[in-house]
């Protein structure tokens, strides 16, 4: 079973985009849109997770609710219980975690400091790698 750590490794880039709580809205979304994003990581300076800021929050905490983007600060909208995983945790621990808390990102962590990012597209990418390589070893198998 695929890794976490098999699926960063896996990645193009390792680079996730973080922002400060004390950070402008505007800021976060700027960050999204220039880099094609949906989610920001929200970190202390010692990359300790404190919070997620997604397109989601934008959408139903600042545009719904008339806020101001450029005056209202990250830590006032980010969603503050994130769920984390390891790189032990495997594909499909982190699918099903997605599913049932509907969430799209999850960074991952080890000794309480932000070591990367894995998305809904990269763990369904490594599930259909996975199941790819076990049709492959069955028709072997079946054909000798």
């Amino acid at each position: 079973m695929t890794t976490v750590a098999q699926v960063l490794n896996s990645k193009k880039s390792n680079e996730v985009s973080t922002i400060t709580p004390d950070a402008t809205v505007l800021d976060a979304i700027s960050v999204m849109a220039n880099k094609g994003i949906g989610a920001v990581i929200v970190t202390t300076e010692e990359r300790k997770v404190v919070g997620i800021i997604s397109e989601r929050d934008y959408t139903r905490k600042i545009a719904l609710m008339q806020r101001s983007s450029d005056h209202t600060t990250v830590s006032e909208i980010m969603t503050s219980q994130v769920l984390t995983v390891s790189r032990n945790n495997t594909v499909d621990e982190c699918l099903g975690l997605m599913t049932d808390r509907h969430i799209r990102h999850l960074p991952v962590v080890e000794n309480e400091q932000l070591v990367g990012l894995v998305s809904i597209g990269d763990l369904v990418k490594a599930a259909m790698e996975d199941q790819r390589q076990l049709i492959e070893q069955l028709q072997q198998y079946i054909t000798g």
